[in-house]
Parts: C-alpha cells; sequence; structure tokens
C-alpha cells in the first residue's frame, strides 16, 4: 500500500557531514552491476530508479523524491542492483560508507533516521514487487499514491510511457485509465505530469485489493 513518508525522518541536522553535489539531469548517478563505496540523500530534484531486464529493456521500479535514500546497498559493499538517473536537476548528499559508521557512532539518533528511511524506502520496492498481484488500474494507483504521499504537493512529474515503463502495462491501457480517471476528475493530466485531485478515491481503489485477499 501507498505509504506516507514520516517528516520524524529529519535529515538535516546531519547533512553537513555529508558532500554536497550537483546533479544536472538525465545524469547517471550509479550503474547496475557497479560496487559502490557510499549512499546518496537526495535534497532537491527527482531520480529515476532503473532495472534492466534479461532482455535489456529498462524497467522502472521507483521515483527518487527529495528526503529518501538511493544506493543503500553498498553499505554492504554489494553491487547496485539497479540504475539511478537524474529527472531533473537534482541536489544530493554522499555518504561515504566508513565515514558514515563512524558518524553513527558519535550520533545514535542517526542510526535510527537511517534504518526508518530504509525501510521506508523497501516498503516502497515491495509495492513495486507486488505490482503483479494487482489490477491495471490498481498498479496505477499505487504508483501514483506511493510518489505524490512523498512529494507533498499531489504533483506527480512522471509521463505515460514512465507509468507504462514501471507497470508493464502497454501505453494504450495507461492511457485508457488516465481518461476515465480524468473524465472522473479524479486527476488531472499535463505535459509529463499528473496532478492528484481526489487521493481519496485512489486509496479506495487500492484498498479493495486487501479487501479481496
Amino acid at each position: 500500500m501507498a505509504t506516507v513518508f514520516e517528516t520524524v525522518y529529519n535529515w538535516e541536522p546531519y547533512l553537513k557531514f555529508g558532500t554536497r553535489q550537483f546533479i544536472k539531469k538525465k545524469t547517471e548517478i550509479y550503474s547496475q552491476g557497479s560496487i559502490g563505496d557510499g549512499f546518496y540523500y537526495l535534497h532537491k530534484g527527482l531520480v529515476r530508479i532503473v532495472t534492466s531486464t534479461a532482455k535489456g529493456k529498462e524497467r522502472i521500479l521507483n521515483i527518487v523524491v527529495p528526503g529518501q535514500l538511493l544506493g543503500v546497498q553498498s553499505m554492504d559493499n554489494r553491487a547496485h542492483f539497479t540504475t539511478a538517473i537524474t529527472v531533473k536537476d537534482s541536489v544530493l548528499y554522499y555518504f561515504p560508507c566508513d565515514p558514515f559508521k563512524d558518524l553513527i557512532k558519535e550520533h545514535p539518533a542517526l542510526r535510527n533516521v537511517f534504518t526508518q528511511t530504509v525501510i521506508h524506502k523497501m516498503k516502497i520496492l515491495l509495492d513495486g514487487i507486488n505490482l503483479n498481484s494487482l489490477s491495471s488500474e490498481q498498479q496505477i494507483a499505487v504508483l501514483l499514491l506511493n510518489i505524490c504521499d512523498d512529494f507533498k504537493n499531489y504533483e506527480v512529474p512522471l509521463s505515460q510511457q514512465d507509468l507504462a515503463n514501471c507497470t508493464g502495462l502497454t501505453r494504450i491501457t495507461v492511457y485508457k485509465i488516465l481518461k476515465d480517471w480524468k473524465d472522473h476528475k479524479i486527476i488531472q493530466v499535463q505535459n509529463r505530469s499528473f496532478v492528484i485531485n481526489r487521493p481519496d478515491l485512489l486509496r479506495a481503489l487500492v484498498k479493495e485489493s486487501v479487501n479481496n485477499t
């Protein structure tokens, strides 16, 4: 289900310990298969998390919005199983693994912030993994709610093709669903973005999947 990113996961006091990086849009932050030595905190901007299928096709797993982490698997010295690409000009803070472990010892409260942020991220990724068990409408609703809950203003900066890539649905199916939602004033469709007018109706649609299981 869509999860709300609680404001208690406040990274602001700890950003001074990271390295601030400005990355232009459409830039690869890290690539699938590479070994990282640190993770990132997204302060401003938007980042796509994608993976390559066995057939070489790109599939979107998640959209990272400000306040979220990316690349956390590098904490265990494991290869990245995804690729991170900026959607727009972004500001990130980079935290190398070893110095961050020392930082946690000096600031015990940071451990809880880090842990809760990762748990939240895993819930969103789990939603993405479980999308195949939902109807086409529910799949799109889950994705939009996960993003707009974090983005706060209920504007989701994705295109119809992005939604099709993320869900594995055809663009025609996505178009028909969005058109129906637009006709019922649930959403507004703008150029490469959606404005959620009635998130309550989308939540009710997703809740049906729980009641029917």
